[in-house]
C-alpha cells in the first residue's frame, strides 16, 4: 500500500513539473495580461451597466486573480454558443462566465475546481413561516421561467405542487412571489441571490438544492500551467476571505464556501 501511494504521489509530481512546463503562464506572463472570454449579459456574474462599464462577481474575482498574478485582466465579449470553439481559435485565454462543469464540457476543455455551486433553488417571502425545505411545497403553488431548467427541477420536487404557473422571466415569477400569488419560486441559484440582494427583506432561499451545477474557470487542455497559476490564486482567495468579500457584495453572503454546499 505504501509503495503504491508513493508511486501515486511521483506521478503527481512529474504530472505538475509537466505542466509547469507547458509554457502557457509564462505566454500570459509576457503578454501581461489574462484574456477572459464572456457573455457581457448574465447578471450577477458579468453584465454591462449603464455607461457601458462590465461588472460582476466573475469579473471582480477574475480582476483579484489577476492582481496577484501581477497581470492585468482583458475582457473579450463573445457569442455563447460557440465559446469552447473561440477558445480553441485563441481568442481569449480562459472563459469565466458562471461556466456550469458538466462531463462534456470536462472532455473538452480542463476545468478550475468547483468556485460557485450554482443549481435549482426555492425562494419564498423572507417572512415566510410555512416552509423550512424544498420538501415542504407539496400542494403549494410554484412559478418559475418558462423553457427554463428550473421547470424540469419544479416537476422534480419530492412532493408535487399543486400547480406550476411558467413565466416569461424569472422578475415576473418574483414579482407575482411578492404579491402572494405564487408560494414559491423555483430560480437558478445565482439568479435568485441576485433578486434577493437586490430586493433586501423581500426574499429568501430553502436550504437545499433541487438540483446542484458547479461553476468551473475553463481553460485549453494543454493549459495546464495557466490553470494551475489561476487556481493556486482562487485557493489563497478562498482561505484569506477575499473570495468570501466578493461573494456578500454581489449575494448578500458568502456562496463560495464549499463546507455549505
Amino acid at each position: 500500500m505504501k509503495r503504491a501511494v508513493l508511486i501515486l504521489i511521483c506521478v503527481f509530481a512529474m504530472t505538475s513539473m509537466a505542466f509547469a512546463g507547458d509554457g502557457s503562464f509564462d505566454r500570459v506572463k509576457k503578454e501581461g495580461k489574462l484574456v477572459l472570454g464572456l457573455d457581457d449579459s448574465f447578471p450577477p456574474m458579468g453584465f454591462k451597466i449603464a455607461d457601458g462599464t462590465t461588472v460582476g462577481f466573475d469579473i471582480d474575482a477574475a480582476r483579484e486573480v489577476s492582481k496577484r498574478l501581477g497581470i492585468e485582466l482583458a475582457l473579450q465579449p463573445t457569442a455563447w454558443k460557440g465559446v469552447i470553439n473561440s477558445l480553441y481559435a485563441k481568442k481569449f485565454d480562459c472563459i469565466w462566465n458562471g461556466m456550469t462543469i458538466t462531463p462534456e464540457r470536462a472532455a473538452r476543455v480542463s476545468f478550475s475546481k468547483p468556485y460557485i455551486l450554482d443549481g435549482q433553488v426555492v425562494v419564498v417571502r423572507f417572512a415566510e413561516k410555512r416552509f423550512t425545505d424544498y420538501k415542504d411545497l407539496g400542494g403549494m403553488i410554484v412559478g418559475c421561467q418558462e423553457g427554463s431548467p428550473a421547470v424540469t427541477a419544479a416537476k422534480k420536487l419530492p412532493n408535487a405542487p399543486k400547480a406550476i404557473n411558467e413565466y416569461e422571466d424569472n422578475p415576473k415569477a418574483l414579482l407575482d412571489l411578492k404579491a402572494g400569488r405564487l408560494d414559491a419560486v423555483v430560480i437558478d441559484n445565482v439568479t435568485g441571490r441576485d433578486a434577493i440582494a437586490k430586493q433586501v427583506g423581500s426574499f429568501k432561499t430553502l436550504p437545499g438544492f433541487i438540483s446542484k451545477e458547479p461553476f468551473g474557470v475553463a481553460f485549453r487542455k494543454e493549459d495546464d500551467a495557466l490553470r494551475a497559476a489561476v487556481q493556486k490564486a482562487l485557493d489563497e482567495m478562498v482561505a484569506d476571505g477575499t473570495l468570501a468579500k466578493i461573494s456578500e457584495k454581489w449575494f448578500g453572503e458568502d456562496i463560495t464556501d464549499p463546507a455549505k454546499w
